[in-house]
């Protein structure tokens, strides 16, 4: 195999963005495929970006031996099951974050990649490939800010249509899972270790369905973290990090599309990197994982660990854990 024929599960707006364009980016990935539930929106999204194949359904498109790869962007309650079933049919999965409805749905997924060690399962938390993250743990790790004694980040944006997927439980949406699993990440990523939650507060927008949450955390060296998440709140947008150390500090704005626009400050001296779109840098990762054998940054390891201590947030803001699907 020299090219990964990819196939896209859906539609989905975020599709254009995190695949097609960086598609043409990368030599060694073809998108050559799509499916979705409505099949006149399929061909439309073919024809509006050159996409070769239509499947009638999902499962066509996961059956059809032309394809190496599934893209899955669908909502985040069916991020799980249909993983599992491109798992089974013998696909490497690129999956949308957060990876599943909850961590132990992501422990099943994990222990199905696990059962099929030549296939790669990626989850695509795009910013951890961008040339910024490896800069900033590059400083934390020759000691520009001494000991680190916290880290915090922030993904807060407003998101004004209640109809939206992201405001439904039954689609295992809410501010911390949209939102939040990328501070969530990006804190786990800084501090190098697992935290524990010690307590957190949310505001709901309807029942069980968070639009705002914070998270107090604290590391088992002594360290601690904080997270924030939100889709409506009075801090309508806020994309930010920070890691504070006994001799200094890292402040980051927007690690999360930083080829969009970033500033990073180390302890006070601003610097600048360069990079490709995140999407581009991930998606050379994801290939070369499938060509290559080459690691991933992101792997089912890792995304259970995530989904694990998105679940320890909702529990310890009074919320139920995502529900996961009995049936797709």
């Amino acid at each position: 195999m020299t090219i990964v024929r990819i196939g896209v599960l859906g539609a989905a707006r975020i599709t254009p963005d995190a695949l097609i364009k960086p598609a043409r980016a990368v030599d060694e990935v073809e998108v050559v495929a799509v499916a979705a539930r409505d099949t006149v929106r399929a061909r439309e999204f073919a024809t509006k970006h050159g996409i070769a194949h239509v499947h009638a359904g999902y499962e066509d498109l996961i059956a059809d031996p032309a394809i190496d790869a599934v893209y899955n962007p669908l909502p985040n309650s069916h991020h799980g099951p249909w993983t599992l079933r491109a798992i089974a049919a013998g696909k490497h999965v690129l999956c949308e974050k957060p990876f599943t409805a909850n961590g132990a749905e992501a422990e099943v997924v994990a222990a199905a990649a696990a059962a099929a060690p030549s296939l790669v399962v990626m989850e695509a938390f795009h910013y951890r490939y961008h040339p910024l993250m490896a800069r900033i743990l590059e400083l934390i790790a020759d000691g520009a800010v001494g000991t680190v004694r916290r880290v915090q980040a922030a993904m807060c944006f407003p998101l004004y249509k209640r109809s939206d997927i992201r405001w439904q439980l039954g689609l295992a949406g809410g501010a911390l899972m949209d939102a939040g699993c990328y501070p969530v990440h990006l804190v786990r990523t800084l501090a190098g270790a697992e935290p524990e939650v010690m307590r957190a507060a949310a505001k709901v927008r309807s029942p069980g369905v968070d639009r705002y949450i914070r998270s107090e955390l604290r590391f088992a060296d002594g360290r601690t973290g904080r997270v924030t998440a939100a889709m409506w709140s009075a801090r309508l947008l806020d994309l930010s990090a920070r890691v504070v150390g006994d001799k200094g500090e890292i402040r980051v704005i927007n690690p999360y599309v930083p080829h969009r626009f970033h500033r990073l400050k180390v302890n006070g001296r601003r610097e600048r990197v360069r990079g490709e779109p995140t999407y581009t840098h991930q998606l050379r990762a994801f290939a070369a994982a499938v060509l290559r054998g080459a690691p991933t940054l992101t792997p089912p390891a890792d995304a259970v660990a995530n989904m694990k201590m998105i679940d320890a947030i909702y529990r310890a803001a009074g919320l139920d854990c995502r529900p996961a699907l009995t049936s797709s």
